[in-house]
């Protein structure tokens, strides 16, 4: 087995690294060299000029606006990214829905979200674990009632990581409780700002605010926003964890603290 890089392997990383060193900004490089934690904005400009060179979503289709890279491309990306201290790709929009919306999203709602996810105009969080229903995540209560082209909303989200910043939130819901409790599991999308959402904090020992309880009450929320078929959503969450627990290992992020 040939473990080497290649020639043209090490020049993409040179490219890659001579990037980073001309476009990423001095100050979200010293914010981050010191352990503070960025703020939103600093998220948004480093992503905005990734977007700009054409390397945000270098996972997606080439007609979606990803990049034909191949697995070593985008593990040299990766590391160098890490190595130069830059602040975490947020990965909700990028990493999980997006695939999601590719996958199974209609041309309206690609339309509609994936510009928005590229540009970083849209941030999203993960309405999937529930206070006793975290690893057992089929055993999901937040339940959603259809009531004409709407679904009225109500429940209860744990660990809701980034929910106090995001515009937005995709959802797991349950709309009926025949059958297994896999089935019955709808795919939302959800607008933060929309009446009956509260997103409450989850201290945690570092001190920074990360996860959250999100809580809905009477949230209405249009039909249109649904992923697929009601009652499928159990195959889109599925899918939509294949590619974020293949995206968390942060193997450059490690070597970064180790170093």
């Amino acid at each position: 087995m040939d473990l080497e890089f290649s020639a043209g392997e090490e020049a993409f990383r040179a490219e890659v690294r001579a990037f980073i060193a001309a476009e990423y900004p001095d100050a979200i490089r010293r914010k981050v060299q010191l352990g503070r934690a960025p703020a939103r904005e600093d998220y948004v400009t480093w992503q905005q000029v990734l977007h700009r060179r054409g390397w945000i979503a270098p996972h997606w289709p080439v007609e979606f606006g990803g990049a034909d890279w191949t697995p070593v491309q985008h593990y040299i990306f990766d590391q160098e990214l890490a190595a130069a201290d830059t602040p975490r790709i947020m990965p909700f929009g990028l990493r999980m829905l997006g695939p999601v919306l590719i996958e199974f999203g209609t041309p309206q709602q690609q339309q509609r979200f994936l510009p928005r996810i590229l540009s970083s105009e849209d941030w999203w969080c993960q309405g999937y674990s529930e206070p006793g229903a975290g690893s057992d995540l089929a055993g999901l209560q937040t339940r959603a009632v259809r009531e004409g082209d709407h679904y009225i909303v109500n429940g209860t989200k744990t660990w809701t990581s980034m929910a106090h910043l995001a515009d937005w939130i995709f959802c797991l819901v349950r709309t009926s409780s025949e059958g297994k409790p896999q089935e019955g599991i709808t795919f939302l999308l959800i607008d933060m700002k929309t009446p009956g959402i509260a997103v409450n904090e989850v201290p945690t020992i570092d001190g920074r605010r990360h996860v959250n309880m999100t809580y809905f009450t009477d949230v209405k929320v249009p039909v249109e926003n649904r992923i697929g078929e009601e009652n499928k959503g159990w195959t889109y969450a599925k899918y939509l964890l294949g590619h974020e627990r293949t995206s968390i290992a942060e193997v450059g992020l490690s070597k970064r603290r180790l170093r």
